[in-house]
C-alpha cells in the first residue's frame, strides 16, 4: 500500500464519529504540548480527500498530528460534544448562524467558539465580515461557494437563459443527504426569492417578512411548478447521483442546480453553467472553521495554517470544484472556476447574499430542510400549512442572528 492511502485511511480510522458517541471527543483530544489537534468536519468523498491533502502537508511541516472525527450528522453531534464538556478543539461550523450561536456569551455552555488571533486582511466580503462577532474574529472561512448556478452539458444542451430555465429542461433533483437531506430545494427556494429582489430575501432572514407572506410562497411553488415530476422520489434520491444524471449515460436529466463542489463531476466530463436570475444576485455559502478549546496551542498553529494562503491555494488546486477560496490572493487553473472566482472579486457587477438556511440558527434550518422534504411529496403542491409551521418554529426559537447589514453585500 502507498504512503498516501495508508495516511489517508489511518486518518478516517482515528476518529470516525457516529452520533451518540460522546467519548470520541474525549478520547482524541490533544493539549498543549502533546502535539495533537482534533477537529470535526462533515465531509466525505473527494472534499474529505482534499481537505486530507492539506492535513498531510501540515503533518508533515509540524509534526503535529491532526486527529479527524467525520460526522454527517456534525450540527447534532457537536451539539452534544459542547454540552458534555468535550468537544474538539477545532471544528468546521456548518453555517455563520452557528458562528452567532456558539460566539454568544450570554448562554450557559460548558465551552464557547474562541475568538482568534488570525490575519483575514486578504479575505473579500461578505465572508470576512460574517467571522466577525462584537469586531472579533470568532472564525474562519475555510472554503466558499456560489450556490446559485444552473449547470448542463454544452455537447448535448444549448445555453439556457433566464427566462427559458423556468419552462424548458428537465431538472435533476435529489434531496436525500443523510441528516441535512432537503438543503438542496432549501438552497433553491432561497435562490427564487432572491432573483424576486434582495429586499424580500433580506425582510424574510431579518424576521420581518413571514414565512407564509405573498413572495416566500410565490417562491416555494415556483420551485414546485418548475421542477415537476423530477420532485417524485427526490425526497430519497441522493443529491449527487441525482446531478450525475445530467452527465453520464444513461442520461437522465438535462439541468442541475447548486455549487460546483456539490456536482460531483469527474475530470473529463464536459460541463458549462449559467446563473439563475437575471438580477445579478447570487446565493453564496461558506464552511467556517472555529475554535472550541483555549488551552491548546497547536489548535491556533492548525487554524492558521488553514486560513494562509498557501493551503487556500492548495485546497482550491486539489481538482476542478472541489473548493474556492475567500482569499483574494488565491488563483483558479480552469476557465470554469476563474468564471466562478469572478463573480467573488470586488467589481464583478454581483450582489453576495449569504444563503437563507446557513444564516438561520442551525434548528430553524432543519425545520426548513424538513419542510422542503415534505413539500416535494405533497400532491396539493400547496405550501401554506407547512409555511405556517415555520412561522412558528421562528418563533420560537429566533429569527437569524446575524446583523442584516452582514447577509448581502458587494464584494470587496
Amino acid at each position: 500500500m502507498t504512503r498516501a492511502p495508508r495516511r489517508l485511511t489511518a486518518l478516517i480510522t482515528r476518529c470516525v464519529l457516529a452520533l451518540g458517541l460522546l467519548l470520541a471527543a474525549a478520547g482524541c483530544g490533544g493539549g498543549p504540548g502533546h502535539g495533537r489537534v482534533t477537529i470535526m468536519i462533515p465531509w466525505s468523498g473527494n472534499e474529505f480527500r482534499a481537505f486530507h491533502t492539506l492535513v498531510r502537508s501540515f503533518e508533515d511541516d509540524t509534526g503535529i498530528q491532526v486527529d479527524v472525527q467525520v460526522t454527517r450528522a456534525l450540527t447534532q453531534q457537536l451539539d452534544a460534544a459542547v454540552a458534555a464538556g468535550a468537544p474538539p478543539d477545532l471544528a468546521m461550523l456548518p453555517s455563520v448562524g452557528a458562528i452567532y450561536k456558539y460566539a454568544d456569551r450570554d448562554e450557559e455552555k460548558a465551552r464557547k467558539l474562541q475568538p482568534l488571533n488570525v490575519p483575514t486582511s486578504t479575505y473579500l466580503e461578505p465572508f470576512r465580515g460574517l467571522a466577525e462577532v462584537r469586531g472579533q474574529v470568532y472564525a474562519v472561512p475555510a472554503k466558499v461557494d456560489v450556490k446559485s448556478l444552473v449547470w448542463f452539458d454544452p455537447t448535448v444542451t444549448e445555453r439556457p437563459s433566464p427566462a427559458s430555465l423556468r419552462t424548458s429542461g428537465q431538472w435533476c433533483l435529489g434531496l436525500e443527504s443523510g441528516p441535512t437531506s432537503g438543503w438542496p430545494g432549501a438552497d433553491w427556494i432561497a435562490d427564487i426569492l432572491l432573483a424576486q429582489g434582495g429586499d424580500a430575501y433580506e425582510r424574510w432572514l431579518s424576521g420581518s417578512l413571514s414565512w407564509n407572506s405573498g413572495p416566500l410562497k410565490e417562491a416555494w411553488t415556483t420551485w414546485r411548478n418548475l421542477v415537476g415530476t423530477a420532485a417524485e422520489a427526490a425526497a430519497v434520491r441522493n443529491f449527487g447521483e441525482a446531478a450525475a444524471g445530467m452527465t453520464t449515460e444513461p442520461r437522465t436529466c438535462s439541468l442541475a442546480h447548486g455549487a460546483l463542489s456539490a456536482m460531483g463531476f469527474e475530470e473529463g466530463q464536459s460541463y458549462d453553467f449559467t446563473t439563475y436570475s437575471p438580477t445579478r444576485r447570487l446565493e453564496v455559502s461558506a464552511d467556517f472553521v472555529g475554535m472550541f478549546t483555549d488551552d491548546n496551542p497547536d489548535a491556533e498553529t492548525f487554524i492558521a495554517y488553514l486560513a494562509g494562503t498557501r493551503a487556500q491555494q492548495t485546497w482550491v488546486n486539489q481538482g476542478a470544484g472541489a473548493a474556492f477560496s475567500a482569499d483574494g490572493q488565491v488563483t483558479y487553473g480552469t476557465t470554469v472556476q476563474r468564471r466562478i472566482a469572478g463573480m467573488l472579486r470586488p467589481g464583478s457587477g454581483h450582489t453576495l447574499c449569504f444563503g437563507a438556511a446557513d444564516a438561520m440558527t442551525p434548528d430553524v434550518s432543519a425545520a426548513f430542510y424538513r419542510a422542503v422534504l415534505d413539500y416535494a411529496t405533497d400532491g396539493t403542491k400547496d405550501p401554506t400549512r407547512l409555511l405556517d409551521a415555520l412561522d412558528d418554529v421562528q418563533k420560537k426559537l429566533g429569527d437569524s442572528p446575524v446583523p442584516t447589514g452582514k447577509l448581502c453585500t458587494d464584494p470587496t
